[in-house]
């Protein structure tokens, strides 16, 4: 046949083609690869602009991603496969253009939501696999139609290739090393489909790479190995650039860009050897392209890979050092295989020794990963909540201030785990039975189970079951994370934003502090040494949690947590009061949360309880702290949807409990107020203001999801200065810094007049009534100024004060 009479070496001239179609090969080449890696950083910053901003995912925004990549790159390539009469040429346009419209379908299932990883690797593979079937039944240049049914194209026939088939497998084990050490693998079923999803991508890449492929590249008689494997690998690693683009959720494609193209030298090596041995069959690039690729999609979560975490050494951190380790195997692959196979009259490696060095790194993969690396499954959990939430209705007001919250707090406590216990049992043993290791809730009534797709959709047709939520889990790092701490020095007196709403009046001029009440903190943690906070710690078993890590004393390694309690009641004149205690917990792991997570420490703050204790019968409602400030939201991308926390503030506020939470930080658009807990009726939403009391930018707005009108006031947000881990200081901005303030003048309300300690409805009253108007800004924006932007205003602490201690 046509394709065999090519493997002879023969016509070299018409392979090769005239120069100038030769160069406009190469510049198609280069323009392909340009284009390609551009439009993909492209369209993973847009998506990352979206997530820092709260606005949803665009789900168009792949599919027309891919379709312009296929249009500018697929043009150039259908040209260099219809007109040039060099068969060389064409059949590098053919690899190009099957490529391109390969990127474009694989890259189109990016419009699945990120959250559901194992169906989106179900569809890639599946598509993956519909590819290769198509790709293998094109007609190559110099061919009359597709592989026929004997061919090794059309089979993936191997008589002779172990040897080289092994050498391809030793490979991909070498380019897994670097994932091995530095990522992790996500939850069994998650890393089955993934790397069912690599094999069906590497099956792909044999179809596009196959035998009719690779004897076009070489152009003299007899063939020159090196120019072969340069010229080859050139070609193929540019569709092989093409392939990984598509593979992936938004952010794993980034590092295959990097290591899979140059893995083409080692194919292009690796078929000079088995041209040498005779041997046929495209198994080997089948397998050494598919363990290029499992590493991006396996040991990675694309979720993590995130502008949000790329302050810290976190996962995009280390997925670059993987990436770049990656890059550097591939190299040393290609010089390596390239000089010890591809010489014409060198030895070829035996069977038995090819078999050796697989094994040697299949077990040094072993190796790394179970010593060095971060080894188990580290997958994402579902969080079941029931049908019947506690009935918290007619719970008795009581005496006014501290005791009658109690007693209310008792109660809710009371009903809320009496109704958990009686409706969970039968799930709680069902999931116990098969091993799913249950967590139960009772804040909201709900179970968190580890579980996939088929236990999600097993639970979802349970009649006691309302819904089931993902519950996201960071997966480990090779190394923590630095501390966050602070540059600046200590404040030498009332800071400008303490200034601005009054809390250093209230201090010097009525003499309250906030004394005698305690603000519940969940967030990263809280540094608990630093000289701003150390002194307010209430101190005993039952006032620290966390969820995290476990660990039985106030840390944080991320920083939030310390700023935001500092502006609350810090001293040294950064918090508004600085004479109450706190409480804390960690519901956030590296800046990231899950439904779980917050619930486990809104729970604690209903009911504290001491290390290793049982939340539903060592809980001690009457060790809750007065009031809650919440610097965090829970987005869909953590698993949460509007309804998620609703019962668990409602039942806070049942409890008398104060709930502050931050706006968000997705301003200006209007109805941007949307993360749990901030929109809902029963918590007092902050926004922020800067220094000239304009409403921030960045300060979400109302009306809030669900129509309520939020946010309820703004306080100071821009460049506030709190504590940091470490004893340091450091100015940050966000409704986060806002929320706390408004927290201290709380306490501050409720150290001056005890009586309101418990009455929600008075204190967000008063709060309001004397609330300032912020500054009016210029501009048309609907959303600028108004109760969408500020509410009833910017927080009034000395005058707040002065009405609490009124009556």
């Amino acid at each position: 046949m046509r394709a065999e009479a090519a493997d002879s070496g023969s016509d070299a001239g018409q392979r090769s083609g005239n120069p100038w179609v030769v160069l406009a090969a190469v510049l198609a080449g280069v323009w392909t690869v340009a284009t390609t890696a551009l439009f993909q950083l492209a369209g993973w910053l847009a998506d990352q602009i979206r997530l820092a901003s709260g606005l949803n995912r665009w789900v168009w925004l792949w599919p027309l991603v891919g379709a312009i990549t296929v249009l500018l790159t697929g043009l150039p390539a259908l040209l260099l496969t219809l007109l040039p009469r060099s068969a060389a040429v064409r059949t590098t346009g053919r690899a190009w253009l099957a490529a391109a419209v390969v990127l474009a379908a694989l890259g189109a299932l990016r419009a699945l939501p990120p959250v559901h990883h194992e169906l989106y690797l179900t569809a890639l593979a599946a598509t993956a696999l519909a590819l290769a079937v198509v790709a293998a039944r094109l007609p190559h240049p110099g061919t009359t139609g597709p592989a026929p049914a004997g061919h090794p194209a059309a089979t993936g026939d191997s008589r002779r290739a172990s040897p080289v088939n092994l050498l391809a497998v030793a490979a991909g084990l070498a380019l897994l090393l670097p994932w091995a050490w530095l990522g992790a693998l996500g939850g069994l079923l998650e890393t089955l489909v993934a790397a069912a999803a690599a094999a069906a991508l590497g099956v792909l890449a044999g179809a596009l790479l196959d035998e009719r492929f690779w004897p076009l590249f070489a152009f003299t008689a007899p063939p020159r190995p090196a120019r072969s494997v340069l010229v080859g690998g050139l070609v193929a690693g540019v569709a092989l650039l093409l392939l990984a683009a598509g593979t992936g959720q938004s952010g794993a494609q980034l590092p295959a860009l990097l290591t899979v193209p140059p893995v083409a030298f080692t194919l292009a090596a690796l078929r000079v050897l088995a041209r040498r041995t005779g041997a046929t069959g495209t198994v080997g690039i089948r397998w050494l392209v598919g363990l290029a690729l499992l590493g991006p999609l396996a040991f990675t979560d694309p979720e993590e890979i995130s502008v949000l975490l790329a302050t810290t050494r976190d996962v995009p951190f280390w997925v670059a050092v993987a990436a770049a380790g990656g890059l550097a195997v591939a190299v040393l692959l290609a010089v390596g295989y390239g000089v010890l196979l591809a010489r014409p009259r060198g030895p070829a490696p035996s069977r038995r020794v090819a078999a050796l060095v697989a094994a040697v790194l299949l077990g040094t993969v072993g190796v790394v990963d179970l010593g060095l690396g971060q080894p188990g499954w580290h997958g994402e959990r579902l969080l079941v909540v029931l049908r019947e939430q506690a009935d918290l209705s007619g719970v008795p007001a009581g005496t006014p201030g501290r005791a009658g919250r109690d007693a209310r707090a008792a109660e809710v406590y009371r009903r809320l785990v009496a109704t958990a216990e009686r409706t969970q049992g039968d799930l709680r043993r069902e999931l116990t039975r098969l091993r799913l290791n249950p967590t139960p809730y009772y804040l909201v009534n709900a179970i968190e189970t580890d579980g996939g797709p088929v236990v999600r959709a097993w639970l979802a047709g349970r009649p006691e079951v309302d819904r089931v939520l993902v519950s996201q889990r960071p997966r480990p790092l090779p190394a923590p994370a630095a501390t966050s701490t602070g540059d600046r020095p200590a404040p030498t007196g009332p800071t400008w934003n303490i200034r601005m709403i009054g809390a250093d009046r209230v201090w010097s001029e009525l003499g309250v502090t906030g004394t005698g009440v305690v603000v519940g903190s969940s967030d990263s943690g809280v540094d608990g040494r630093h000289p701003a906070l150390a002194g307010g710690f209430r101190g005993g078993d039952d006032s620290w949690y966390d969820p995290w890590e476990g660990a039985r004393s106030p840390y944080d390694r991320g920083g939030h947590g310390t700023h935001t309690l500092g502006s609350a009641v810090g001293r040294d004149g950064i918090g508004v009061a600085p004479g109450a205690g706190w409480v804390g917990c960690v519901n956030l792991d590296r800046n990231l949360g899950s439904p779980a997570r917050y619930l486990d420490c809104l729970q604690f703050m209903l009911a504290p309880f001491p290390p290793g204790g049982d939340p539903f019968t060592d809980g001690r409602p009457a060790r809750a702290p007065d009031l809650l400030t919440n610097s965090w939201g829970c987005p869909s991308i953590e698993g949460c949807d509007a309804r998620a926390l609703r019962p668990a503030t409602a039942a806070l506020a049942a409890a008398g409990i104060l709930v502050v939470a931050a706006a968000g930080n997705t301003g200006p658009y209007c109805g941007s107020i949307a993360d749990p807990p901030a929109p809902y009726p029963d918590v007092l939403t902050v926004g922020a203001v800067d220094r000239q009391r304009k409403v921030a930018e960045f300060s979400s707005r109302g009306p809030a999801t669900g129509g309520a009108t939020k946010p309820d006031l703004v306080a100071p947000g821009a460049d506030v200065l709190s504590a940091m881990p470490g004893g340091g200081y450091a100015t940050l901005a966000g409704t986060s810094m806002a929320t706390p303030q408004v927290a201290g003048v709380v306490a501050l309300m409720w150290s001056a007049n005890p009586a309101l300690v418990g009455d929600l409805e008075r204190t967000g009253r008063i709060l309001r009534e004397t609330a300032k108007p912020a500054a009016t800004p210029a501009g048309p924006d609907a959303c600028a100024a108004g109760p969408a932007a500020e509410g009833a205003g910017v927080v009034d602490a000395y005058a707040a004060v002065r009405a609490a201690r009124a009556g």
